[in-house]
């Protein structure tokens, strides 16, 4: 009988919706904006789908709690700088395997909904 690979599950944050500084002109420095982030991570879940238990589930409230803060708490000057920094803090945790961070800066561009940038990592 062939080896099976443990289940990975896939977590999604859908539009979390947050306010910051983000920007270089002047107006953008001195008022917050809105950004939308989405996330995906992945994660062997195994031991949480068979045992049913949080303690072996990867824990999407702590990760995303930790987000709302920092981006709230800080500035930042690129798009680029705030989704690798919030990519960073998804793979602090040991348990994500792989995961993707896409944060859109709503009007950025006139005539466009938004602009976004999306960073991704993956660990063996």
């Amino acid at each position: 009988m062939p080896r099976l690979e443990p289940a990975m599950a896939r977590i999604r944050v859908k539009d979390l919706r947050l306010r910051t500084f983000i920007g270089i002109k002047e107006e953008e420095i001195l008022n917050k904006q809105d950004i939308l982030i989405n996330l995906t991570m992945l994660y062997p879940a195994a031991d949480a789908v068979r045992d049913n238990d949080i303690e072996h589930a990867l824990n999407y409230r702590t990760i995303t709690k930790a987000i709302i803060q920092h981006v709230e708490d800080n500035r930042f000057a690129l798009l680029e700088r705030l989704t690798q920094e919030i990519l960073d803090l998804v793979m602090a945790h040991r348990q994500v395997r792989y995961a993707e961070v896409e944060v859109d800066k709503p009007h950025a561009l006139r005539f466009a909904e938004s602009v976004s940038i999306t960073l991704a990592s993956h660990r063996d």
